[in-house]
């Protein structure tokens, strides 16, 4: 009996266990396949315990897992986690055990890098998957074919990575997505028709990679689309009218592509449209009148770097929510009569420049508007209220300065039979009374004895200015010549007829031997359509290949095409694409021939598609990109040192940056050049012939003729050297500064592991050369200081490019020390002694990295133990110091 009692009081005691048992383990891990797939995860990715402790409940305790009711797993989220040291060493897109997480709908690993490419079994065993999310984690190859097998799926984040090949066909078969990011990858070929079955999507972002062709008309089926991104392509061929059927579109971004033709005016459609960028193409005509009439909702337009004519729609004028507008850049033309109802709009920004616009200004513009007038034809007076919040150089005005010449703006008014009020001055009245007949002799000889005189005096001048510019242009050194004349600026860049040397501008082809070598200007022969004019390839009867520069003289000012003709006749440098010569025969065509460069520019060169037919690229090697960023910073240390006076190119970006047979740098578009603006030199050429110019406020104009702009521009190239991401340097629009600034965040001096989140993910170095790229990210950063005074001249930067290793290394060696001891230190005095005078300054450019961005960078203990050298590449006081308060 009490053997049978004490049985029986242990079936309670295990029924209770297990019941408590069940009430414990709800919303707990219940799979142990699950289980042990998280911990392989947890493994192979190497992540830290004190995100996935090893012996708690991964449903409760584990950071971004996500369970069920029933505790099966439904979501992993490895964004924001680290791995452990042993894992930062040899970090693999290595998560093969997921294929045994059956439930798994959402899988985000945005920011935490994943080295390799997408697994082809994603698409095969993961069928609940809703959201993929893999931006900005390393991910390289190509997208699988396998992921159109995900119905479920409804989100695709790839942007930020570095993929290649083309986009697959079958992602039309995921027929419930409504989010496809596949943006700022290196993915080639067109965007496929079939994308028309994707009639959920509600977002499709493609910018910022190398797609071609045309546009499928049949986007514009996808009637729930709101946000379209097709930038930074190189798309061509017309704009779809068809996109006048997408109704609910809020965002459409068509910019820096080839889109050619005219405006459709079927776009009038779009009525919830909100913002429309449509710049930097070939787009061409009058804009159509009725195209914005209905457009109530549009509160960005950017139209700029096309070929628009015409006058401005008036409609504009009255869209009530238009707070930024932007049309420069193009050959619009008429008068403007003011800005309607948008003038009152607080911050509202409107930029007309480079037009073809004329007329008086007979509106104010208020306060709180900002207004850039700039390289227009206006005259008259203006409102002394609107000098304050407006751009006006450049135009025919009454007491404005930096206006453009009296012959110009006669000529400009004159041709178009406007009547034209010199400047507001007078023409001289005739005299009241006739003098006697012998004070008008003694007159009249005085005249021409001082006419005489001064072509005496002038002729003399002459010689001298002959006889000093061949004395300036015998120094040489290992760079070139070191003495040049100046590139003269304003609106007359040629030089005098008498100092220039003819022989540094090549041969004179007539005009049929360029027709004949283009094949009269055939699509086939076009290369790119350049901001400066359309270039193509050609052959010359010897059979030599060379490339023909056809100038836009609607796009630049007229003549212009002489600054590069008169540099190449001043200039003597191997980094120079050479020029062969040109043909000046109509007036309204003008043609330049150059060598021609095998290997094109560093645009089209640091991603090519391999002849094998499978859309996949080769990148450039890190020795190669290292080799191409020292030729480039020679051509520039010598334009900014050697030359006297200094020359600012202000045109530095990879497609100006062309490679020959053995990937040698000569540097082109030299269409832009002009003298260092506020140089002291005494030289009696540059008091002479250089004009007086205006340095912008602005650390990314364009326009700025300042070193420090070169400078700017070069560590952008340098950035998309490191991290492979190319149009850094192309544009300077918001999405490149926001791009900048997340950049930046993860170049520290104290942090080499931080690298490996930016780095192209192509680039295959070992340990000695990731310190070479970390150098190299360094020496960007510093050239992208928001504050010009602050950045290091071109000479150090070309110094720390040539010895890397120097930049983030300290000598061991105590001998080592003592005899780079004297050039180390006048090296850093001169590299950083203006940025120590000025770093008290706080002022931070819109765009790049702030104070506020540069203090989130955490210090943490690199694996190589070396830190960086102040000696040979000193870091800004400030970053320093930032960095430091930022550990503590």
């Amino acid at each position: 009996m009490g053997a049978r009692a004490q049985v029986g009081a242990f079936a309670i005691a295990l029924i209770l266990f297990v019941i408590q048992s069940g009430f414990a383990q709800q919303g707990s891990l219940s799979s142990e396949m699950e289980l042990s797939a998280l911990l392989e995860l947890r493994s192979s990715l190497g992540l830290r315990s004190k995100n996935w402790p090893k012996r708690a409940d991964p449903c409760s305790s584990w950071t971004g897992v996500t369970c069920s009711k029933n505790g099966r797993v439904t979501g992993i989220t490895l964004s924001g986690l680290r791995r452990t040291r042993v894992g930062r060493q040899n970090p693999r897109f290595s998560v093969d055990s997921l294929a045994n997480i059956t439930l798994l709908a959402s899988f985000n690993a945005s920011g935490f890098a994943l080295p390799g490419s997408i697994p082809d079994w994603f698409g095969q065993r993961l069928g609940a998957l809703q959201v993929l999310d893999l931006r900005s984690a390393s991910v390289i190859g190509s997208i699988p074919q396998s992921l159109g097998n995900l119905k479920n799926l409804t989100s695709l984040f790839l942007s930020g990575n570095g993929i290649t090949g083309i986009l697959p066909s079958a992602l039309i078969n995921i027929t419930q997505l409504e989010i496809l990011d596949l943006s700022r990858n290196a993915i080639t070929g067109s965007i496929p028709s079939g994308f028309a079955n994707l009639g959920k999507l509600k977002s499709l972002d493609l910018s910022s990679n190398f797609l071609s062709g045309p546009v499928p008309p049949g986007l514009g089926t996808l009637s729930w689309l709101k946000f379209l991104d097709l930038s930074n392509n190189s798309l061509a061929d017309l704009i779809p009218v068809q996109f006048s059927n997408l109704s609910r579109l809020v965002e459409l971004n068509l910019t820096t592509n080839s889109f050619s033709g005219s405006l459709p005016a079927e776009l009038r459609g779009l009525r919830s449209l909100r913002r429309m960028e449509i710049g930097d193409n070939n787009l061409e005509g009058p804009v159509p009148q009725g195209l914005f009439s209905s457009l109530v909702r549009l509160e960005v337009l950017v139209l700029s770097r096309n070929k628009f004519d015409g006058a401005i729609p008036g409609a504009l004028w009255s869209l009530p929510s238009l707070r930024f507008l932007d049309v420069s850049r193009n050959n619009f033309t008429g008068t403007l009569l003011g800005l309607g109802s948008n003038a009152s709009v607080s911050g509202a920004v409107f930029n007309l420049s480079s037009n073809l616009l004329y007329g008086n200004l007979t509106f104010p513009v208020g306060k709180s508007v900002s207004v850039d007038l700039s390289d227009n034809f206006f005259q008259g007076k203006v409102f002394e209220d609107s000098q304050s919040n407006s751009t006006l150089t450049g135009n025919c005005l009454q007491m404005v300065p930096n206006q453009r010449s009296l012959q110009e703006c006669r000529q400009f008014y004159g041709e178009r039979s406007l009547t034209f009020d010199d400047f507001g001055v007078p023409q001289p009245a005739q005299p009241p009374f006739l003098e006697p007949k012998s004070k008008s002799k003694n007159r009249l000889t005085f005249i021409l004895a001082g006419i005489f005189g001064g072509l005496g005096f002038v002729a003399i001048l002459v010689l001298v200015l002959v006889v000093l510019l061949k004395m300036c242009n015998k120094g040489t050194n290992q760079r070139g010549s070191a003495n040049v004349g100046p590139v003269p600026e304003g609106d007359d860049p040629a030089l005098p007829k008498d100092l220039i040397d003819a022989s540094g501008q090549g041969d004179s082809f007539t005009y049929e031997q360029i027709l004949q070598s283009t094949s009269a200007f055939s699509e086939a022969n076009l290369i790119k359509h350049g901001h400066s004019g359309d270039i193509y390839r050609g052959s010359l009867a010897s059979g030599n290949p060379v490339v023909i520069k056809r100038v836009n003289l609607h796009s630049v000012k007229k003549e212009s095409y002489t600054i590069e003709m008169d540099l190449f006749s001043k200039v003597s440098h191997t980094r120079l694409v050479p020029l062969l010569g040109h043909c000046l025969e109509h007036e309204s065509e003008k043609l330049l021939v150059y060598k021609y460069m095998p290997n094109g520019d560093l645009a089209s060169s640091l991603h090519r598609v391999t002849n094998l037919g499978d859309g996949n690229l080769q990148s450039l090697d890190w020795i190669t990109r290292l080799k191409i960023a020292i030729g480039a910073a020679e051509i520039l240390a010598y334009l900014h040192h050697e030359c006297s006076p200094p020359l600012v190119h202000r045109d530095v970006q990879a497609s100006s940056i062309l490679l020959d047979d053995k990937f040698e740098v000569r540097l082109g578009s030299w269409s832009e050049v002009r003298v260092q603006e506020g140089d002291g030199n005494p030289n009696v050429i540059t008091r002479l012939l250089r004009k007086q110019q205006t340095l912008e406020q602005s650390p990314y104009a364009s326009a700025s003729a300042a070193c420090s702009y070169d400078v700017y521009c070069f560590g952008k190239v340098l950035l998309e050297l490191v991290t492979g991401k190319l149009g850094i340097s192309k544009s300077d629009d918001s999405t490149t500064r926001e791009l900048l600034d997340h950049t930046v965040r993860y170049i520290s001096i104290y942090d080499k592991e931080l690298l490996n989140k930016i780095v192209d993910p192509s680039l295959i170095v070992d340990e000695d050369l990731l310190e070479e790229v970390w150098a190299m990210a360094i020496v960007a950063r510093s050239c992208l200081n928001p504050k010009p005074s602050k950045r290091p001249p071109m000479k150090y930067i070309l110094k720390a490019l040539e010895n890397p290793l120097k930049v983030v290394r300290e000598e061991s060696s105590s001998s080592a020390r003592l005899r780079t001891a004297s050039s180390r230190r006048s090296w850093s005095t001169a590299f950083f002694g203006s940025w120590r005078q000025s770093s008290s300054e706080s002022a931070t450019a819109p765009g790049h990295t702030s104070r506020e961005s540069i203090s989130g960078l955490k210090r943490e203990s690199s694996a190589s133990h070396k830190r960086l050298s102040s000696e040979i590449f000193p870091e800004p006081i400030e970053i320093q110091d930032l960095e430091r308060q930022d550990e503590h």
